[in-house]
């Protein structure tokens, strides 16, 4: 439908609105017509299929041609377990697949932009995705354009529409009716589209299209437009895993040479070595990461912080200097008037006088001169609508008494916000607010006490300075007021705000909230660089800042005009010293960025505004405000916080650390168990012993011992001591040398009591020598997990604090156990029967590497 041709009356006939929005039957009924706002995905793999990839994995495959190979030799119980095995794998792998599927799904349905809309009088903020055709919608600077819309009220709306047209420049947009039905997309200005971004100004809309039917949907198809990335550490592993592999299929190799030139069996010779080869190669590590990595993406969902990427989660553990804005992150975002300067005067908010004609007209601008309401909108303009409404002036009856003629909204770069009004007497003023530099020098008259209107001076320019400084002293934010009146009906344009007469200087508090003190501690503990960066007055901006504990006597405080004058050489000179970015620009936040960059820094950046987008993607993390965030910002940004909460960060840190260090310990615990495993082996070929396990047994300790010993490894709760640590090097590789030395050592150890066992069981016969060391090394594996527990010993981080490791160390201990005292396993698994005192031979030697690591960790830790 060309509803660009139409006017409002007849769109709102033909959908059945009004200006005031639709009732709840309305939306309910069309909900049921034309669906969710969303766009179809394609079908998501189910359990089945997902189930069936997991045997397209080469070691798979060979584990299949080895199990083929055992059952025509007459070996079929061999064989059958073996299939056994790779079933059990692949269902495992299933399940973490799916798991992480559903952890995304749930942080994609969290992060789904928010909207205004107007239903039954009110103004409310739904997901974009509860939209139907006929809601009538507010959009402004910041918004991502959640529908098709017909404009029907416009106050300088600039869109760029650059995902539908290609076109790069911000389109202006009218409420005007178009009489040409041809026009192109990007010639109908008086409509507004899916997935754009408007850049200034703000509209009413009567949404005409929603999902599949918006000009997007019809781009999008049936396209599934999510896509999981691959993170950087999984990238990493699976460098190391190829030349792993290549190491291990050589050395497999060798020991089949091995086994052939003692007089084995090729056949027997090749079992065994495929399946040391699968014994030994870590190939459940991207699956555990993945699930790892998801499951605390989960957690921290529920923490307030909503994680889009996985990748995310590695590089908050690599923080070292978080920028921050102040408002709403650092502070309550809870604004209350607290003085007022006016008529030449400074008391505080109740001072106002109703029936004083000054007074009064400065509660009305309170209201006229701003978009909120008592529950919706800025923070700084609720704290006015509070004030007025305390002198028992109802926002709504002085709107609706007052015509907004045009209007300037605020912007970042003028600092300012003016609107113009045809007044309940007929009159025409202009009213503005903004931030007392921006204003200062428009100024042309003031008011004095007796309600006179007089020429400024110099005098008076210095009186206004000097209570501005006074309240900026005391931490108060300071909004400068001013009016003038005009003979006529005009657009407002930017050279209009001037000639103005000076009205009030109105000091409002945003308290810190209680947590910001103790989360910026955190960080400092932690070796991490606070930095405050807001909008407020220099003098302002260090009193709060102090309070917080973010600024220290010999810090520096920038203000933006000084940051200009600066050369990027010198700014990043100086960078370490400047705690505090007073009356700064968005734009200014890039060169923030860069200059702690360029120091070597993994720098994070909060953000709200349309402009803050390019700072928060060239952030290492950006992270955007989830209540006073622009959808442009939460697009660009890494992180979202759901409750703009400085501490919020501070929690992510920690665990993004945490991740990381149990993603290592999965890699130590896997690593050094497999080592174990390949020097035994290696030395029974070597001495010409027999076979020391079976290639059953093998496969069995990869199950066992593998996948989920190392998930509750991977799942250790986060421990607060490891903000004593410094931030971690992001290009750090993942098996220093001393790592390295650390699994090689405690292979060596595991293998040493493998070997033990095997001797002892050896001097009846080989069978129950097999069956000791294939015992031991599955239950020395158990308990190797609790070394990989944390830094500290296992008592020290409380032994019963992750119920996973106990569950798996559990379940492994019960399926061995069953193995060994069931006969009709021995013949499966190539065991035998054993003697109670061989039980407890298997229990000492198998535990004794953990007492002796244990103690080796008490004693380091100390």
């Amino acid at each position: 439908m060309k509803y660009f041709t139409r006017t409002k009356e007849e769109l709102f006939e033909e959908f059945q609105t009004k200006i005031s929005g639709l009732t709840e039957d309305d939306v309910a009924s069309r909900r049921k017509k034309y669906g969710e706002n969303k766009f179809i995905e394609k079908e998501k793999d189910g359990l089945i299929k997902i189930f069936f990839d997991q045997f397209k994995d080469s070691l798979v495959i060979i584990l299949l041609i080895a199990a083929a190979i055992s059952f025509f030799s007459g070996n079929k119980e061999s064989s059958f377990v073996i299939v056994l095995v790779v079933i059990l794998n692949s269902l495992l792998g299933a399940f973490q697949t799916v798991k992480a599927q559903k952890s995304l799904d749930s942080l994609k349905k969290m992060s789904s932009p928010k909207c205004k809309v107007i239903r039954e009088h009110e103004q409310l903020e739904i997901d974009s995705t509860e939209l139907v055709p006929g809601d009538i919608i507010i959009i402004e600077a910041g918004d991502i354009v959640p529908a098709d819309g017909r404009i029907i009220e416009n106050f300088s709306l600039l869109v760029n529409e650059n995902s539908l047209t290609g076109e790069s420049n911000s389109i202006e947009k009218t409420d005007a009716v178009l009489e040409y039905e041809d026009s192109a997309l990007g010639d109908q200005i008086n409509m507004v589209f899916s997935g754009s971004l408007v850049n200034y100004g703000r509209a009413k809309v009567l949404v005409t299209n929603t999902g599949m039917n918006t000009q997007l949907g019809k781009i999008a198809g049936l396209l599934d437009q999510t896509e999981e990335n691959i993170t950087p550490l999984q990238k990493a592993l699976d460098s190391f895993g190829k030349k792993l592999t290549l190491g291990i299929v050589i050395l497999c190799l060798f020991i089949f040479a091995i086994y052939v030139y003692h007089g084995n069996t090729i056949l027997e010779s090749l079992l065994l070595a495929v399946a040391l080869a699968v014994a030994a190669i870590p190939e459940s590590l991207s699956p555990i990461i993945t699930i790892v990595l998801s499951l605390e993406t989960e957690k921290l969902s529920k923490e307030n912080a909503i994680v889009k990427e996985l990748k995310s989660i590695e590089a908050l553990g690599s923080i070292s200097v978080i920028c921050s804005d102040k408002t709403g992150t650092l502070t309550q975002n809870k604004m209350t008037v607290k003085k007022i300067f006016i008529n030449e005067k400074l008391d505080d908010e109740y001072s106002l006088k109703f029936n004083n004609k000054i007074d009064n007209l400065l509660l009305k601008s309170f209201i006229l001169c701003t978009d909120a309401t008592d529950t919706i909108g800025d923070p700084t303009e609720t704290a006015l609508i509070h004030l007025s409404q305390k002198y028992d002036l109802s926002f709504r009856d002085i709107r609706k008494d007052n015509k907004r003629l045009s209007e300037i909204p605020f912007d970042s770069d003028r600092k300012l916000m003016t609107v113009l009004y045809d007044t309940e007497d007929n009159k025409k003023i202009v009213f503005t607010k903004g931030a007392f530099d921006s204003l200062v020098t428009r100024f042309k008259y003031y008011t004095d006490e007796n309600g006179n209107i007089l020429p400024i001076s110099d005098t008076f320019i210095k009186e206004i300075e000097k209570y501005n400084h006074e309240l900026a002293e005391e931490g108060l934010r300071v909004l400068t007021f001013a009016y003038k009146y005009i003979d006529e009906s005009k657009n407002l344009t930017t050279d209009d705000e001037n000639d103005y007469i000076f009205h009030a200087l109105v000091g409002m508090i945003d308290p810190p909230r209680e947590e910001s003190k103790l989360a910026v501690q955190e960080c400092i503990r932690g070796g991490i660089k606070p930095v405050m960066i807001t909008g407020d007055h220099k003098i302002t901006a260090r009193t709060i800042a102090k309070n917080i504990g973010i600024y220290k006597e010999g810090d520096k405080v920038l203000e933006g005009i000084e940051l200009e004058k600066m050369s990027d050489e010198e700014l990043e000179k100086s960078v370490e010293q400047i705690s505090v970015y007073a009356r700064v620009s968005p734009e200014h936040k890039i060169r923030i960025v860069s200059a702690w960059q360029k120091r070597g820094k993994i720098c994070a950046m909060t953000g709200d505004g349309v402009n803050d987008a390019p700072a928060l993607k060239r952030a290492n993390i950006g992270i955007a405000m989830g209540i006073t965030g622009t959808e442009v910002s939460k697009n660009a940004a890494s992180m979202i916080l759901a409750d703009d909460n400085f501490s919020t960060i501070v929690k992510a840190i920690i665990t993004g650390r945490n991740v990381y260090r149990n993603i290592k310990n999965s890699i130590g615990f896997l690593l050094s168990g497999n080592t174990a495993a390949i020097l035994a082996v290696l030395y029974s070929s070597l001495a010409n012993l027999p076979v020391i396990f079976s290639p059953v047994q093998l496969l069995f300790i990869n199950l066992l011992t593998d996948s989920l010993p190392s998930i509750a490894v991977g799942v250790e709760p986060k421990n607060e001591d490891i903000l004593d640590e410094k931030p971690r090097d992001p290009n750090e590789a993942i098996l220093t040398n001393k790592f390295s030395t650390k699994l090689l050592i405690e292979g060596v150890l595991i293998a040493i009591f493998i070997i033990i066992a095997f001797y002892i069981g050896l001097k009846e016969s080989a069978l129950k020598g097999s069956t000791m060391a294939f015992a031991t090394l599955c239950l020395a594996r158990l308990f190797h997990g609790i070394n990989y527990r944390g830094v500290r010993n296992v008592f020290a981080i409380s032994f019963f604090k992750n119920k996973f490791s106990i569950i798996a160390f559990a379940i492994g201990f019960v399926l061995l156990n069953l193995v060994l005292l069931s006969p009709q396993m021995f013949n499966i698994f190539g065991t035998t029967a054993l003697e109670p005192m061989n039980f407890i031979q298997i229990y000492v030697l198998s535990i004794v590497p953990t007492i002796i690591i244990q103690t080796y960790k008490t004693i380091a830790y100390r």
